[in-house]
């Protein structure tokens, strides 16, 4: 009896576990599809007015304070949570508001986000791409009157179909979507639809004509144990965490002090732009814009191109992000973020006398994990982007830079579930901005016995050469 009722239950389960396989590969193919050729049509609005640049009979950055000044007020007239970088928004959707977003955020967004960037705001377009993709994703579950659970579970599909669509990554941009939820979980229910999501987002926007990039650096690795090579890619992971936590801190910091600001937001909006132009003057157009001719030429295998990169790139590049998306800006704030990281790589390779593309691609990755707590996603990015040669030394650098920036992001709205060390105390099952922090004297402690550990057998050892001596 108990033998049939076992059969019967494994049975139940399995018919369960087919029939919810069955509808949510539909329903994230659709819903990815569904993105996919919406992302495709921003990605060729976006392509078609940056082109549109040069029939301007001027410098198209001069347009800048009025497009930050038009921009603050199409978001804060029609969707208040299109403002900054879009990503923030949404995970601050889902663990607030079961993930309801109004689908105005979609044209506002589109719109904002497009304005932005033709004038040379510098911003990028992964961010729109998920807050689109979230945005589309939340009406349609509200429509069809999902459960809290599945609403959620649909816009997270959202998320990850946006940032496969434009990153041209689909596994990585569908975990990507997944990671950046939680600080060190992953939602394993929602793998699946994701990753399927993503595929379909992305094959959908190939058909529709969006080209990506993959980059050859030229690199290939025997797999022999390269002590030098080891040692070098294990002090960029520590280089690029300190240039994430630059990152971080600059676009917390800049914000803040913006904000504190009393004057008219869209005065201040307008000034915002003149202060970019001013420094534009100063120090060239390089660092306007989404910036991927520069990131390409970090990433370079030619020599000739990659060298003529300044090495302060990364640091300017930081400074007119964090001023754009402070000054009301609409944009993402992971293309930037790839340009930093290729470019602070591209410097570091000089530092250690490395090979500079290698470092490059190390940085672009590894910079991502530090700032947005996402290594996993990061590691498949580092294949799908560059290959298995490096992807293997990418692993060691994108850990170690996601360990260095501790409990910070630039999505504040995360919630932690992990401490990325035994020395610091911190409440888990927060967000991230609510966040406090205290350290214990353990970890101190015991590298102060070890130390001791060490000096005393050292002496011992000394004293027993002097007696063999004697």
């Amino acid at each position: 009896m108990n033998k049939e009722k076992n059969i019967q239950n494994h049975l139940a389960e399995q018919t369960i576990m087919f029939a919810s396989i069955t509808k949510w590969i539909i329903l994230s193919s659709l819903i990815g599809a569904l993105i996919g050729a919406v992302v495709a049509l921003f990605l060729k609005l976006l392509e078609y007015c940056e082109k549109s640049r040069s029939l301007l009979p001027f410098d198209y950055y001069y347009t800048l304070p009025f497009a930050l000044a038009l921009t603050v007020i199409i978001v804060k007239k029609f969707a208040p949570s299109a403002e900054g970088h879009g990503t923030e928004k949404v995970i601050e959707a889902i663990h607030k508001n079961a993930g309801k977003i109004n689908l105005s955020v979609v044209p506002t967004k589109l719109f904002a986000t497009v304005l932005t960037i033709f004038a040379g705001g510098s911003v990028g377009k992964e961010g729109p791409g998920a807050q689109i993709g979230a945005s589309l994703a939340s009406f349609i579950a509200m429509k069809l009157k999902f459960s809290n659970r599945d609403r959620k579970k649909i816009v997270i599909c959202g998320i990850s179909a946006g940032f496969a669509s434009v990153f041209g990554t689909p596994l990585a941009g569908a975990i990507f979507g997944v990671e950046i939820l939680i600080v060190g979980a992953l939602m394993y229910d929602i793998l699946l639809p994701s990753i399927v999501a993503g595929f379909s987002a992305f094959f959908v926007a190939k058909m529709m004509g969006i080209n990506y990039t993959y980059f050859y650096i030229a690199f290939f690795s025997n797999f022999d144990f390269n002590y030098v090579l080891l040692s070098k890619v294990i002090i960029g992971g520590i280089f690029f965490g300190l240039v994430a936590d630059f990152i971080i801190t600059t676009l917390s910091e800049l914000h803040k002090y913006i904000k504190m600001i009393k004057i008219n937001y869209i005065l201040k909006a307008f000034l915002g732009g003149i202060i970019i132009v001013i420094l534009t003057l100063i120090v060239g157009d390089e660092y306007l814009g989404l910036g991927f001719h520069t990131i390409k030429d970090a990433l370079s295998s030619d020599e000739m191109i990659y060298e003529n990169i300044p090495w302060y790139t990364f640091i300017l590049k930081t400074i007119f992000t964090s001023l754009t998306l402070s000054f009301g800006g609409s944009g993402g704030v992971i293309t930037p973020i790839f340009y930093v990281g290729a470019t602070s790589g591209n410097f570091f390779g000089y530092l250690v006398n490395g090979y500079i593309p290698l470092f490059a691609a190390l940085g672009f990755v590894s910079v991502l994990a530090g700032t947005t707590s996402a290594p996993i996603a990061a590691m498949i990015m580092s294949v799908e982007l560059f290959g298995m040669d490096v992807g293997h030394y990418a692993a060691i650098s994108i850990i170690i830079a996601f360990l260095m920036t501790g409990h910070r992001s630039v999505f504040p709205s995360q919630v932690l579930s992990m401490k990325k060390s035994e020395a610091i105390n911190i409440k888990l099952g927060e967000e991230l901005e609510n966040t406090e922090t205290t350290y214990t004297t353990r970890f101190f402690i015991n590298m102060q016995r070890i130390i001791k550990l060490i000096i005393i057998k050292s002496r011992k050892k000394s004293q027993n050469n002097d007696e063999d001596i004697k």
